[in-house]
């Protein structure tokens, strides 16, 4: 598996559809027909920060050693 870019130079120039990567101009997956955009062009250049916010809030509220309910006999 390959690292995924997260503030890419020219993202609009690649298909972040697959981990092909492929040219805007070619696209050689079948994932479509037009390019999958880079999460920086969707959500701006904090998105990753954004996300791992969003994670670390989730994984507080859930908690480490979060266990289910006790059953009733």
């Amino acid at each position: 598996m390959t690292n995924f870019p997260i503030h890419p130079e020219h993202p609009e120039r690649i298909c972040w559809g697959c981990n092909k990567y492929c040219p805007a101009d070619d696209l050689r997956c079948g994932n479509g027909t037009i390019r999958t955009q880079h999460p920086v062009e969707l959500f701006g250049e904090d998105w990753f920060e954004w996300l791992m916010q969003k994670e670390h809030a989730a994984s507080e509220r859930s908690g480490p050693y979060c266990q289910p309910p006790p059953r009733e006999r």
